[in-house]
């Protein structure tokens, strides 16, 4: 039997011999720079060679292991391999496997009570256990990452604040404070959990969104807070794909959103390196890559631009560091950034 990924490759191919397509869908297929087919390589197997015999990785310091096992894990399922396929296999079921074994059975939290922002490493999880879901072959590992999703919805719902967003830990431990990029998580994981099939209340994403629209502010940014903070572009890219991911692509809200993000992250008036003056930019273009793919007329020359920053970029180890968290985060949400047109990953596809 075809996997889900080998039958959407067959759709393409036969989709575009039957349009008559076929020297554009052979253009199509060599597209990706030699360039960056080589980076992305050195990236997955930097990854896969930090990964520890656990099945985890980590950040600087030891620090959150299931926020950078879930981004690792699905930098390698952007490549193509799942849990019984492709070079990544044994990598992938390792991951899988950890982020299981990290759930919490009482609560539902998928990570540990006492790590530093824990929200994050929930919504990743999600993410990327959602994305195996629907490729596992494994009967037995199938029912137990469906029955980890649908508790961790759960958790996420009672996580929720009382103005719809979510903060570093749960609403329920009494702290009702919440925040732009830790909301965004928890969307992006909800949304991709409904998208493989659990049941999320429509509510919560409901309650999310106007959380985002009330952090709007009226030049078109997202505010760090509800509370104020100032607009950001990093948290505006990342809304907008959170707003993508639920099904908004048009309205208002959604277009003053995109505006910003075309005068603060790209084109604006610097190309493709000017958000590193608002710092964070690798966080930015992982976002701000998913709402581009998705706007095809501009993806080519976006990808191209930012893509050759990477490949600039990128050590000889195949990583890229960052002096807060780490390589394993950077090189994880940069793998993503270089392969999303890979479509694999149903979240991102278009």
């Amino acid at each position: 039997m075809l996997s889900r990924r080998e039958m959407l490759q067959a759709g393409i191919a036969l989709a575009a011999t039957a349009a008559g397509a076929g020297p554009v869908f052979a253009a199509m297929q060599t597209r990706r720079d030699p360039r960056v087919e080589a980076a992305t390589s050195k990236a997955l197997d930097f990854l896969a060679r930090e990964q520890k015999r656990q099945g985890y990785w980590e950040a600087n310091g030891g620090a959150y292991r299931a926020a950078m096992t879930a981004l690792a894990g699905a930098a390698l399922l952007a490549e193509g391999s799942t849990t019984t396929r492709g070079k990544y296999a044994p990598n992938i079921v390792l991951a899988v496997d950890f982020l299981l074994d990290a759930s919490q059975d009482g609560t539902g939290l998928i990570g540990y009570p006492d790590d530093y922002h824990y929200t994050y490493g929930h919504g990743f999880s999600m993410l990327m256990l959602s994305q195996v879901f629907g490729e596992e072959e494994d009967a037995q590992r199938r029912e137990r990452i469906k029955k980890v999703l649908e508790k961790a919805v759960r958790f996420s719902a009672e996580a929720q604040t009382t103005r719809g967003g979510w903060g570093y830990v749960s609403a329920r431990e009494g702290q009702d404070f919440d925040e732009g990029s830790t909301c965004i998580t928890q969307v992006q994981g909800l949304r991709a959990c409904r998208n493989a099939g659990i049941v999320v209340p429509r509510e919560i994403i409901d309650r999310a969104k106007k959380y985002i629209a009330d952090c709007t502010t009226s030049e078109g940014g997202v505010q760090y807070s509800i509370r104020g903070g100032g607009a950001r572009p990093p948290i505006t890219a990342a809304a907008l794909a959170a707003l993508f991911n639920a099904g908004e692509y048009q309205g208002d809200h959604v277009e003053k959103l995109m505006s910003y993000c075309r005068e603060h992250v790209w084109p604006g008036g610097g190309g493709i390196t000017q958000t590193q003056q608002f710092g964070h930019w690798h966080y930015t273009h992982y976002y701000y890559s998913q709402v581009m793919y998705r706007l095809e007329k501009e993806w080519m020359k976006y990808f191209g631009e930012v893509s050759a920053e990477l490949v600039r970029t990128q050590a000889s180890s195949g990583g890229w560091q960052d002096a807060t968290y780490g390589p394993v985060y950077v090189t994880s949400i940069n793998a993503t950034i270089l392969q999303m047109d890979k479509g694999y990953l149903p979240i991102y596809q278009r």
